[in-house]
């Protein structure tokens, strides 16, 4: 879509806003987006080359789409589907646990050789290598859900535990792909293998994940249902005081800023950023209990990622000052690059926004070239950096926008 064109179509959303009485926070709660977003598209600096999204503005404007169309050539992504994607959901579509169930000759099982093969998938999640963790989950995950049915009832449980983590493990690769009913899904058989572990904080762990998958999918309110009463049940324990219980706590309450944040709800947002830095305050260390990465660190990398979703790109750049995330994994270091360059995309500096995704990618470049926020991100700034220069223009073809 050219500026002209991107300008033309502002105007009009604009005029049509304003018709209908709306302010910009206003229009931007009904169509579920940043009251920053829709400053950026009537100004005509932020495209809409999606169809839905366009349906969406129309709608809550009350014209027919093809009004709006007219000014706007909507373009399909050339983006292939990421990689590992459809892989992934082939391992959740078999039917395992029924094979487990029915087969007569049981396997042989050797729990501590599984627990590293859930290791190994945990360590590939968080170096952002979906290809290589579709790789090893095509075979753990049938593995552990025969594994689980046929050792003595005694052992049924570190089984069930493994299986929650690899689930976990598959839950977050799905949502980080964009593959959020599938994510979902995995989450919610952690959840299930949680409850047959007998294990409560392995379910708040994955009530953890189902949040992330239902963050990734825009169902904020969702995730505030889900983390809230997570948080509730939580509190007891948290009261008497084991780290793992707290770790998870903070966690959870951080995905409750996130989601407030984009709802546009800075207080919400602000007040849970707040409250999971007392906690981690309280933990007064870096952890990484069910590979939750809470502490200090991550606090203020959630942060930034609140301040970006609501337009404050002034406090996500002054949070962002002097962050050492070196002792986070690969995946939460390349995400807090993301968001970083998204936050300078904000101010319409792009050669510090094309320098942060440059870094992202060095560190997970599945991650950066998979990514939706990444590839809106680059189309953003093709069109404030006309013609783009060469690091630019590499990375949109690696992330092909190009």
């Amino acid at each position: 879509m050219s500026s002209e064109y991107q300008k033309a179509l502002g105007r009009k959303i604009a005029q049509h806003r304003k018709r209908r009485g709306l302010s910009q926070r206003e229009f931007a709660n009904l169509v579920g987006r940043s009251e920053a977003w829709v400053s950026q598209v009537e100004r005509g600096v932020r495209k809409i080359d999606r169809m839905s999204v366009l349906e969406t503005l129309a709608e809550v404007l009350e014209v027919p789409v093809s009004d709006l169309a007219a000014e706007a050539p909507i373009v399909a992504s050339a983006a292939e589907e990421p990689p590992g994607g459809s892989r992934l959901r082939l391992v959740l579509s078999g039917a395992h646990a029924l094979n487990a169930m029915l087969r007569t000759e049981q396997p042989h099982v050797e729990i501590e050789e599984l627990r590293q093969r859930v290791e190994q998938a945990w360590a590939l999640t968080h170096e952002s290598r979906y290809l290589d963790l579709t790789e090893l989950l095509e075979g753990l995950v049938p593995a552990l859900e025969a594994a689980a049915r046929s050792v003595p009832n005694g052992e049924r449980r570190e089984l069930f535990r493994l299986l929650n983590a690899t689930y976990q493990a598959c839950s977050s690769a799905l949502s980080k792909l964009g593959e959020f009913e599938a994510a979902w899904i995995a989450a919610d058989r952690s959840i299930t293998a949680a409850e047959r572990a007998e294990d409560p904080l392995l379910m708040a762990a994955g009530e953890f994940r189902l949040c992330l998958t239902f963050l990734g999918a825009g169902h904020f309110d969702q995730v505030e249902a889900t983390a809230s009463t997570a948080c509730e049940a939580l509190s007891a324990l948290v009261d008497q005081g084991p780290p793992e219980a707290i770790s998870l706590f903070g966690a959870l309450t951080l995905q409750r800023a996130v989601a407030a944040a984009r709802r546009n709800e800075a207080t919400g947002a602000y007040r849970n950023i707040a409250h999971a830095r007392s906690i981690a305050e309280r933990l007064g260390e870096e952890r990484n209990d069910y590979n939750t990465e809470f502490g200090s660190t991550n606090v203020v990398l959630h942060e930034v990622a609140a301040a970006v979703d609501l337009g404050d790109a002034g406090v996500a750049l002054r949070a962002a000052e002097g962050v050492d995330t070196s002792g986070l994994s690969a995946e939460r270091q390349g995400r807090f690059l993301i968001d970083v360059a998204r936050a300078h995309l904000q101010r319409r500096n792009a050669d510090a926004a094309v320098a942060a995704l440059e870094r992202a990618e060095s560190i997970t470049p599945e991650q950066v070239r998979g990514h939706r926020l990444v590839r809106q991100a680059l189309g953003d700034l093709l069109t404030i950096q006309d013609p783009p220069g060469p690091a630019l223009e590499g990375l949109a073809r690696r992330a092909a926008v190009l």
